[in-house]
C-alpha cells in the first residue's frame, strides 16, 4: 500500500527494473527497505581511483585524448595506468657510439601535460625496457615493448633517477608525492612479460624501488603487478627480509574460467559462472596481505575485467554493466583501488582491430561509442557523498547533505551455456534478457514535500550499443549516420521522469519488474 500521492510526468518508456538494500528475499522476489534518516558513512569512490589504457604512446593521439576527457569528465577516473612508459615509440633513452645515455622526455612531457591538465594523475607503470639498455631481444605486442631487464643496473638505475628528478621539478614534489610508481607489468608470466626468474624480477624491483626512494623518501613504489594475484607474499617476505621499500601491492584478475589470451578471436575463452570469482580474489588477496610481514600495505588491482582478451564480445554487452557494478559493490572495502581494464577500444597490443565492436577490453569503442559498461560507471559517478547502510550485494544507495537519493540497483546473472561453446561465438548472438523477478524498494525518513524522481537504466536494447550494433547485422565499418543513429538511440535519456509526493509516513515506495543483466539509477531529489 503506498503511503503518498504520486503525480508522474513520464517521458519517453517506463519498464522499471530495480535491486537495492534488501531487507527480506524470497524466491524471485525482493524487497528493499532503506532508512533515509540514518547518517551513513563516506561512500568509498575505489571504483573511480584508477583506470587502465593499452600504452603511453596511443596517449598521443587526439582520438585518445578526446575519450579520456570525457571519460573523466563523466566517469571521475583520478589515475591512468598505461603499458610501454619506456619503450622506444617514446624515445626516452638512447646511447651515443660510445655508449653514453642520452634522454628526451619530449613524449612523456606532451603526455603527462595533458592528464594533469584534465586532472587525471598517472599511476606509473615502469617499463619496459629500451631497447639501448636491454639484455636481450625478447618482446611482446605488435608494437615490440622489449621485456628483458637491463643489462646494465647502473645505467638503468640512473635512468629512473633521472626521470623521477625531471618529474619532480616539472611538476614538484607535492604533486609527485600523490603518484605510485609500480615496478613492471605481469613479471610472473615468464616469457610473456618478463624474460627473467623471480629472483630476477626482485631484483630489478630492489633496484628500481631503491632508486625511486633517494629522490624522495616518500614517494610510493610497490608491485608485482602480478597476472592472477601471484607473488603477493612472496614480495613481501623478500622486501621485509633485503629491507627493500614498498608501499603497495599490485596484482591483476580476470573472470575467465579457461583459455587463452586470444589475439585472433577464434580461439576462444570462457567466463567463469561465478559471478563472484573475481572479488572473491580480491578479498583473499586482502588477507593474504593482513596475514604478511607488512600488514598495512594498500592493495591496487591496477587490471581486471570479464576477461583478459581484446576479442572478447561479453566486453561490449549489455551484461558487462552488471558485473562490473558487482565486483565493485563486493571489494569496495578490501582494496583502495580497481582499475578496470580499459577506458578505450583504442588498444593495439594485437595491433589496430578492424571493426568498431571487436569485443575490446574498452568503455569506449573508437568511434566514442559508449558501451552499457561506461555507464556503469557513469551511474557510480554520480552517487552522493554518504552510502546508507544496505545488505542486498545489488545496491548501492546514497544520499546527500541534503537528503537527496542516489541509487543504483541491478541483477547480475551469467547465463553462459559453460564449456559447450566459448565467449566469442556465445556472445555474438542476439541474447534477450529474460525476466528476474520482482523488486519493491522502500525508502523511509524522506522529509515531506515535493520530489523530482528521475530514472536511467542500462540494459538489454537500453543504452545497448552493440544490440544496436548487431541490429543493424554487424558491417564491418560504420557510417556517419549508423554512429549517430546509435548515439542517438543510446544517449541515457530517462526512462522515467516526474515528480512525487511524499506525504507526513515520509515514504517513497514502488515495485518493479527485473529482467536478467538490468541496472537501473534512480534520483530523488527535493524540491
Amino acid at each position: 500500500m503506498l503511503h503518498f500521492r504520486i503525480t508522474l510526468l513520464i517521458i519517453g518508456l517506463w519498464s522499471c527494473v530495480c535491486t537495492t538494500t534488501v531487507a527480506a528475499q524470497s524466491g524471485n522476489s525482493r524487497i528493499v527497505d532503506v532508512n533515509a534518516a540514518q547518517t551513513g558513512s563516506i561512500l568509498d569512490r575505489n571504483f573511480a581511483r584508477c583506470v587502465g589504457a593499452g600504452r603511453a604512446n596511443e596517449g598521443l593521439r587526439a582520438d585518445w585524448q578526446r575519450q579520456l576527457t570525457m571519460a573523466k569528465r563523466e566517469c571521475g577516473f583520478e589515475y591512468i595506468r598505461f603499458h610501454g612508459l619506456l619503450a622506444d615509440d617514446m624515445g626516452v633513452y638512447k646511447e651515443d657510439k660510445n655508449g653514453v645515455p642520452q634522454y628526451n622526455w619530449q613524449y612523456i612531457d606532451e603526455l603527462y601535460d595533458f592528464l594533469l591538465r584534465i586532472k587525471v594523475r598517472p599511476f606509473v607503470e615502469i617499463g619496459f625496457m629500451p631497447n639501448a639498455l636491454a639484455s636481450g631481444r625478447a618482446t611482446v605486442f605488435w608494437w615490440r615493448g622489449n621485456i628483458t631487464p637491463p643489462k646494465d643496473y647502473q645505467k638503468w638505475n640512473q635512468l629512473i633517477s633521472k626521470l623521477i628528478e625531471h618529474w619532480t621539478e616539472r611538476y614538484g614534489r607535492d604533486e609527485v608525492r600523490r603518484w605510485y610508481f609500480e615496478v613492471w607489468n605481469e613479471p610472473n608470466l615468464r616469457n610473456l612479460f618478463f624474460f627473467g626468474s623471480q629472483s630476477d624480477y626482485f631484483k630489478m624491483y630492489q633496484e628500481t624501488a631503491n632508486t625511486i626512494k633517494k629522490v624522495d623518501s616518500r614517494y610510493r613504489v610497490g608491485g608485482p603487478a602480478s597476472a592472477g594475484n601471484a607473488w603477493i607474499t612472496d614480495l613481501i617476505d623478500f622486501c621485509a627480509e633485503k629491507s627493500v621499500p614498498i608501499d603497495f601491492i599490485s596484482t591483476h584478475d580476470y573472470g575467465v574460467k579457461q583459455g587463452f589470451l586470444d589475439v585472433s578471436g577464434t580461439v576462444g575463452t570462457i567466463v567463469n559462472p561465478d559471478k563472484n570469482s573475481v572479488s572473491n580474489n580480491m578479498r583473499r588477496s586482502f588477507q593474504e596481505i593482513r596475514r604478511s610481514k607488512k600488514p598495512d600495505l594498500e592493495l591496487h588491482y591496477t587490471e581486471w575485467s570479464s576477461s583478459y582478451t581484446p576479442t572478447d564480445p561479453l566486453h561490449d554487452t549489455y551484461q558487462e554493466a552488471s558485473y562490473i557494478l558487482n565486483t565493485v559493490k563486493r571489494a569496495a572495502h578490501v582494496v583502495n583501488s580497481l582499475s578496470y581494464w580499459t577506458f578505450t577500444d583504442i588498444f593495439e597490443e594485437q595491433g589496430p582491430k578492424m571493426t568498431p565492436f571487436h569485443g575490446g577490453f574498452g568503455l569506449l569503442n573508437y568511434q566514442d561509442i559508449k558501451k552499457p559498461a561506461y555507464y556503469a560507471y557513469s551511474y557510480l559517478n554520480q552517487l552522493a557523498k554518504y552510502e546508507l547502510p544496505a545488505s542486498d550485494s545489488s545496491s548501492i544507495v546514497t544520499k546527500d547533505a541534503q537528503g537527496n537519493i542516489a541509487a543504483l540497483f541491478w541483477d547480475c546473472t551469467i547465463d553462459h551455456p559453460g564449456d559447450s561453446t566459448n565467449d566469442q561465438v556465445y556472445y555474438k548472438k542476439n541474447l534477450p534478457a529474460r525476466p528476474s523477478g520482482q523488486l519493491k524498494i522502500q525508502v523511509r525518513g524522506l522529509k515531506p514535500g515535493k520530489y523530482q524522481l528521475e530514472v536511467h537504466r542500462t540494459g538489454y536494447r537500453v543504452n545497448d550499443a552493440y544490440s544496436a550494433y548487431m541490429a543493424l547485422q554487424s558491417p564491418s565499418q560504420l557510417t556517419i549516420t549508423d554512429v549517430a543513429a546509435i548515439n542517438r538511440n543510446n544517449a541515457d535519456a530517462p526512462v522515467l521522469n516526474g515528480t512525487v509526493r511524499i506525504d507526513a509516513n515520509r515514504t517513497f515506495e514502488r515495485t518493479f519488474q527485473l529482467q536478467q543483466n538490468d541496472v537501473y539509477f534512480l534520483k530523488l531529489r527535493r524540491l
